[in-house]
């Protein structure tokens, strides 16, 4: 029912999407799969008529599709067909209003032509847009220049358009009229696959945030832990599949209760995690992120191992090195911060108690004096003063 990237309904795969999107238009800039899963459902950066291509309504069509698959697959008990109903009722309503975001009514696919300031031609307030060749012109001239082309007349052979020009686009007011109904209705089969792109989306934005937390957690991992990681997913799942079919087999007497209590009892830890408050095995992101892989012994604890650097850290405060300290004969602790060797302890304690001494000594060798009105210091400093004449 679900890939592997989607996790039995926790992410999206939109992989392929992914792909299709960037092959939409070659100058788009291209964006990491990360990048796209915060923009696949924003589409202000096409224009309309990069809308109007087929590529671009595959594309959307199969987005809608998936993200309709998705929420029918995660969420069966939620009456997907009353969702599903509701955003394609709000669109009609909304269509009907001319209230869809991008698709009113007052931008045309043809030009509005309005006089200028000079009196002397016509400026256009939106593109022209040739139905032909589906491409947009902001000229007219550059539009009446383009009728000329041979790709243009190819394209209106190909299609069946009269050939005949007239001064407003080159047809009649009737075919105008059939043109532009056509195009609307095409405009509202894209407009609608984008609502529901958004709307659906906005319903599994939990599953879009898990989606995106995903990627970024999987691109932080080493080709090393994402094999790990695998292994681990596969093993669950064998040991799943092989609890569920096994679990019609009991005997009639009702003994398999107990088994499946004895099942349910068991942790399955085949990477040895610390285990969280709850009695389960931490996550192995968290695992790696805290660093409890690393080991970190102490001779002074007795040979005891600390994982990971925040439990190393904590135990110097703690009571197992502070009587291990005491025992060396070492009573102050704070100046022996990461040291973890006997040998290392007990030279510094050494030097430290050397260092004591010698300061006592000359301190109680130094010879003072006293000037004349009583004060005593040290005879350097009595010898300093008096050749300044300060005494």
């Amino acid at each position: 029912m679900f890939t592997g990237e989607e996790s039995n309904g926790r992410f999206f795969d939109l992989t392929k999407n992914h792909e299709e999107y960037l092959n939409l238009n070659p100058n788009v800039k291209k964006i990491t799969y990360l990048q796209y899963l915060s923009v696949y459902d924003q589409f202000a950066q096409f224009t309309r008529a990069q809308k109007m291509n087929d590529r671009y309504f595959r594309y959307l069509t199969g987005v809608a599709d998936y993200l309709e698959s998705f929420l029918r697959r995660t969420r069966p008990l939620e009456d997907p067909d009353k969702i599903v109903a509701g955003i394609e009722a709000a669109f009609a309503e909304a269509w009907e209003k001319d209230e869809v975001p991008g698709w009113s009514k007052t931008l045309p696919a043809a030009a509005t032509e309005t006089p200028s300031d000079s009196g002397d031609n016509t400026t256009t307030t939106a593109s022209i847009y040739c139905d032909a060749c589906q491409k947009s012109f902001s000229n007219k001239n550059v539009y009446e220049h383009h009728t000329s082309s041979k790709k243009h007349l190819k394209n209106v052979a190909a299609i069946g358009t009269p050939l005949d020009q007239s001064s407003n686009g080159g047809s009649t007011s009737q075919d105008a009229q059939t043109k532009a109904s056509l195009a609307r209705l095409k405009d509202r089969a894209i407009a609608e696959r984008e609502w529901r792109v958004v709307k659906l989306t906005a319903v599994l934005q939990a599953q879009r945030e898990a989606t995106t937390t995903n990627v970024e957690r999987k691109q932080s991992l080493t080709e090393r832990e994402r094999q790990m990681e695998l292994e681990a997913l596969y093993l669950e799942s064998s040991e799943a599949a092989g609890a569920g079919g096994g679990g019609g087999g009991g005997n009639g007497d009702g003994g398999s209760d107990d088994d499946g209590d004895d099942d349910d009892s068991k942790i399955y830890n085949p990477l040895k995690l610390p285990l969280a408050w709850d009695g389960k095995p931490i996550p192995y992101w968290l695992y790696k992120l805290h660093g409890l892989g690393v080991e970190f012994p102490c001779e002074i604890c007795g040979n005891f191992v600390y994982m990971g650097r925040r439990a190393f850290d904590k135990h110097f405060n703690e009571s197992r090195h502070i009587h291990g300290l005491r025992c060396l004969g070492i009573t102050n602790t704070t100046l022996f911060r990461e040291i973890t060797k006997i040998d290392e302890a007990q030279r510094l304690w050494e030097k430290l108690e050397s260092d004591k001494k010698r300061q006592k000594v000359q301190a109680e060798t130094v010879e003072e004096m006293e000037d004349a009105q009583g004060n005593v210091m040290p005879r350097k400093v009595f010898e300093d003063l008096q050749k300044q004449g300060l005494l």
